[in-house]
């Protein structure tokens, strides 16, 4: 009993910082998702209606998921609110942040980093087992920006970009693995986080994709 108060002190802080990490990641993505407006030509609501839906549509299927509800951006309004002042602050400072797409990028390289952790973390705290946590932590990572590109009629991102939903798949996974090993679970959620972004950064750097399959078509062009 000596400890409690200790053990109390850590848990705090603990949810503390996973409450930072997910307002914090929240906002990244809603900047992309304010951007990807902008680029759409979208007007006002538009540009807000994508940051909402990058920026907490991800979290709210990872949290039906895993039973979890009423969601996150349900309960505490700050979620909803970060996304509609990251995308009225995009929208009126669009000629000075739209052109910068390769700083947007990183941006959305840590986001994914930051959600991919916090999803397998959400999933463990719920008494999830281990796919289910990789399975949550990819669904919060990637979920908002397939429901952005499906908003623009375009092939989601995440089956065509180089190494994006495949990062956060690794990272969840290594994630699975550290918990399973007991590290320290403030550790894990670093390490999880810093992995990701790492990984979809070198991604972004080398091209790194996985293959594709080939057509007969296209066999038949390359022997001519």
């Amino acid at each position: 009993m000596a400890f409690s108060p200790l053990n109390d002190y850590i848990y705090t802080m603990q949810n503390e910082l996973i409450y930072f990490l997910d307002i914090f990641g929240t906002v990244i993505f809603a900047i992309t998702g304010a951007v990807k407006g902008v680029r759409n030509r979208l007007d006002f609501l538009g540009v807000i209606v994508f940051a909402i839906t990058v920026g907490c549509a991800g979290g709210m299927v990872r949290d039906c998921l895993i039973g979890a509800t009423p969601v996150a951006s349900f309960r505490d309004s700050s979620y909803l609110i970060a996304c509609i002042i990251t995308g009225a602050t995009v929208f009126f400072i669009a000629p000075w942040v739209v052109g910068r797409w390769r700083i947007i990028l990183i941006c959305d390289a840590i986001g994914l980093g930051v959600f991919t952790a916090l999803g397998a973390q959400k999933a463990l705290q719920a008494g999830i087992g281990p796919v289910g946590q990789i399975f949550a932590g990819v669904i919060g990572a990637v979920g908002g920006g397939v429901l952005r590109d499906v908003f623009s009629k375009e092939v989601p991102a995440v089956l065509t970009s180089d190494f994006y939903a495949s990062a956060a798949i690794i990272g969840a996974a290594l994630f699975v693995l550290m918990t399973r090993l007991n590290f320290n679970p403030r550790l894990t959620l670093t390490l999880t986080m810093i992995f990701v972004t790492v990984l979809r950064l070198c991604a972004m750097h080398w091209h790194l994709r996985l293959p594709v399959a080939r057509m007969v078509g296209e066999e038949r062009k390359e022997r001519r």
